[in-house]
């Protein structure tokens, strides 16, 4: 068994490695099921690192409410510094590119109001502005964002499948292979033909430069593609554009 977070070899029910929880794991303060991966109770909000490893200095406590106001503290902060970098011509640049969802997309203005929107919505900022760098070929803007990014999302759980291809697509895009690959093994196993799983998993045998595995998925994807488009599902739409590239790639590769 792997750590869902870290990926290391794991046994037991939380993972030695960055003490998180396994599958089965129970909260030690409340005792409510906690989600694999997990590193707080979303029960109570007890810190499971401290759980995990008595022996710290300083056993960390803080509800969960805490850390997510820190969170929202800090996407604050960064966003509004790197809009401030774009308007005033700075290196970081960071305001080009696509626009962030619900933003305004210039201007003087200030910080962004991170602290009325929701998860979801922070969520979906954040992957925007991971993938506006990535577009621009900034590998290192986006490994700023992208841990950030991670977080929320991990406030979401549990994800969907939309969620979870948005995860896999951060995570592939700043080199954590092993998750983006945990994420289209899990999307696959809930539906052997999803597109958007086989999109990121074509994606993840690429750039682990293991083309049988990339043609494999190719071959499903095209096999898929005519009956699962027809569902018009709303992440098919909204991820398109993914969609028609992996195909267009899986048929270039096809003898």
């Amino acid at each position: 068994m792997s750590c869902p977070r870290c990926h290391e070899p794991a046994t037991g029910k939380f993972c030695a490695n960055c003490g998180s929880a396994l599958k089965g794991a129970d909260c030690p303060s409340c005792g409510e099921a906690l989600t694999p991966g997990a590193q707080f109770c979303h029960h109570c909000g007890n810190a499971l690192k401290a759980a995990a490893a008595p022996d710290a200095a300083t056993p960390n406590r803080m509800p969960w409410i805490v850390t997510g106001v820190a969170l929202v503290a800090v996407i604050a902060l960064v966003l509004f510094q790197a809009s401030r970098s774009a308007t005033d011509g700075g290196p970081a640049e960071a305001a080009q590119g696509a626009p962030m969802m619900g933003g305004s997309g210039g201007g003087a203005g200030g910080m962004p109001d991170i602290a009325s929107m929701s998860p979801q919505e922070q969520a979906d900022r954040l992957f925007n502005r991971v993938m506006s760098y990535a577009s621009q070929g900034k590998p290192d803007s986006a490994a700023i964002f992208a841990p950030m990014a991670l977080q929320v999302f991990d406030m979401l759980a549990p994800l969907d499948i939309h969620q979870r291809y948005d995860v896999g697509l951060i995570s592939l895009v700043v080199g954590q292979l092993g998750r983006a690959k945990v994420e289209a093994d899990t999307i696959l196993k809930k539906n052997p033909k999803d597109l958007l799983g086989l999109t990121l998993a074509m994606r993840v045998a690429e750039a682990s430069q293991n083309s049988a595995a990339a043609a494999d998925f190719g071959k499903r994807l095209l096999a898929a593609e005519p009956a699962e488009r027809q569902t018009k599902r709303e992440e098919y739409e909204f991820h398109g554009n993914d969609i028609d590239a992996a195909v267009k790639d899986a048929k270039a590769r096809k003898p």
